[in-house]
């Protein structure tokens, strides 16, 4: 057996790839790994990856071959790569485009050069529903508006479909990037940015129009989502998370393009405006009167030619959107996110249903070439107080973990990092009402949660903009889509258990780029021997596969400082 002991991995018959963190050529065996490989666990030393049949697949849709992976394998193993590993990586990237979904004659059809995989596809009884004819050994008719529901049937089944069906136009309608920003900054894309509208647009091609761009927060998925726009020439309808969100993305149309107002239209519960550019939020969309009733605003989706979805914040889908876009196939699909974690497991729909990742840039890379800001991630351990200890013991397992996010010494630390960063601009976030309600009584300090006003946000939000408040307290709602680049100190005070997506968006808000260069700064306050500690290193693993590292310090090193 092929022995290099100076190279960081080894790679088991299990699936699982284990990487040495001290070792010289860990960076670059992480980085590469990332393209194919997902990230389960990070303690000090060595951390585990694990080849899955989507991480695979979503590397063979971005073009990496099962021998590219072979190799990188072999370049940094230790050992050789077992067979069935080996095996299992070709089997996997060669079912990507097995199974094709193609267009002809206004008739969609699955084809495959498999005829024994036609057969099985066609006796499958999860499958056979979407089915209307087999027209030969290699080919099956489909329902045309089954298109969705036939490629997630398949996914669950193992086969990923490639489909090249194609895409209505949309009507047309154009607007071109400002060179010259109406706030009056100088304005172009950046690089990555040009690249990722160009991978997802394909020259047009059916290669083209429906995936995934993973760009970390701060690095302008918007831009990007308004690239495409302009790429396209047609009218398009955009998804996003809140009320707040959707006015951030028409202000960036309004500054960074020629659109007129009067072209620009906001779908909320506050207004309802549709225009040949639309910005919606997910909670109207979803939207019901009670659970047995149909969902009235589904009808935006038809309300017009749309030529293209973006759906931002892709890895916050809400599943009825999932169930309304497995009928929208026929229009380009455009999801942005920072992360494709998702919590409820449903990373196969995203793949299905709004496409494959189609570009994706390592956090430390763009980075390293100034464009989101560097960023030191600490943790600071505090007892859990001596009175709480015996409520703690007797609690069930959710409660335990309430009581110890809920710490009341974690005040104390506040206070302490408040003086420490008294020039800074601090954001404040956390999970339970209660807890920041006192944080923000203490402290004299706003609260944002989703009781306040949109009108009462957007001006906080501008305050802090403006310098004429350091410091804002935020519930959830601050997790994704606040646009405050000034914000360098980041403290988290409780969050949703092992969310990792949760701990990526939070950092992310202080992830902009600073004027003077300076770095943020990423505080997590968790109470040590507790359930809150235990789920805290799941948080982090996104993170940790992005190449960030947590500084896990005790409180006394915060108060000696």
């Amino acid at each position: 057996m092929n022995y290099q002991p100076e190279n960081p991995l080894f790679v088991q018959s299990d699936r699982t790839i284990l990487l040495e963190v001290n070792n010289p050529r860990f960076e670059e065996a992480r980085d590469n790994l990332g393209l194919f490989a997902e990230l389960e666990k990070s303690p000090e030393h060595i951390h585990t990856y694990r080849l899955t049949p989507l991480s695979l697949w979503n590397a063979a849709s971005a073009g990496l071959s099962a021998e590219r992976i072979l190799e990188i394998l072999s370049r940094f193993s230790k050992y050789d790569t077992p067979q069935n590993i080996q095996m299992e990586i070709i089997e996997q990237m060669s079912r990507y485009g097995r199974i094709k979904l193609i267009k002809e004659n206004d008739n969609f059809y699955l084809i495959s050069d498999d005829s024994a995989l036609v057969a099985q596809i066609w006796h499958n009884r999860s499958v056979k529903p979407f089915l209307q004819h087999k027209t030969d050994s290699q080919k099956l008719l489909i329902n045309p508006m089954m298109r969705g529901h036939v490629k997630q049937a398949l996914i669950k089944i193992g086969f990923p479909v490639q489909d090249m069906a194609g895409y209505v136009e949309g009507d047309f309608f154009q607007l071109e990037f400002r060179t010259r920003a109406l706030s009056d900054q100088p304005f172009h894309l950046r690089h990555y940015q040009v690249q990722s509208v160009d991978t997802f647009y394909a020259n047009g091609s059916t290669l083209g129009g429906s995936g995934v761009i993973v760009l970390p927060c701060g690095a302008g998925k918007t831009i990007v989502g308004i690239g495409v726009t302009v790429k396209m020439k047609t009218q398009v309808l955009v998804l996003a998370t809140s009320t707040v969100a959707v006015r951030q993305w028409i202000n960036e149309f309004l500054d960074k393009t020629t659109i007129a107002p009067r072209d620009i239209g906001e779908y909320t519960g506050e207004t309802k405006t549709i225009r040949p550019i639309t910005v919606a939020t997910y909670q109207i969309l979803t939207y019901r009167k009670r659970r047995s009733s149909e969902f009235p605003h589904f009808k935006l989706f038809n309300e017009r030619n749309w030529g293209l979805i973006i759906y931002d914040e892709v890895h916050l889908l809400p599943a009825p959107v999932f169930r309304v876009t497995a009928e929208l196939q026929a229009r380009r699909r455009l999801g942005l996110t920072a992360t494709l974690v998702r919590e409820d497991g449903r990373e196969g729909d995203v793949f299905s249903l709004i496409g494959p990742k189609k570009y994706d840039v390592p956090w430390k890379i763009l980075e390293k070439q100034g464009w989101i800001a560097n960023a030191i991630c600490t943790e600071i351990r505090l007892k859990l107080p001596e009175k709480l200890r015996m409520q703690y013991a007797i609690s069930n397992m959710r409660a335990q973990f309430r009581i110890a996010s809920e710490n009341p010494d974690k005040l104390k630390l506040i206070k302490t990092l408040m003086q420490k960063y008294d020039t800074h601009q601090i954001l404040i976030i956390g999970q339970y009402i209660e807890q920041l309600s006192k944080v923000a009584e203490s402290l004299n300090l706003i609260l944002i949660t989703g009781k306040t006003t949109n009108l009462e946000r957007m001006q906080h939000y501008a305050d802090f903009r403006a310098g004429k408040i350091r410091v804002l307290v935020i519930s959830k709602v601050g997790n994704f889509a606040i646009d405050l680049p000034d914000a360098n100190v980041l403290i988290q005070i409780s969050g949703t258990f092992g969310s990792r997506q949760e701990e990526a968006q939070r950092l992310g808000r202080i992830l902009r780029p600073k004027r003077d260069g300076s770095s943020a700064y990423f505080y997590t306050l968790v109470t040590r021997d507790t359930r809150e500690q235990d789920f805290a290193s799941k948080r982090q693993l996104f993170l940790t596969e992005q190449g960030y590292a947590y500084n896990i310090i005790e409180e006394k090193n915060i108060y000696e400082t």
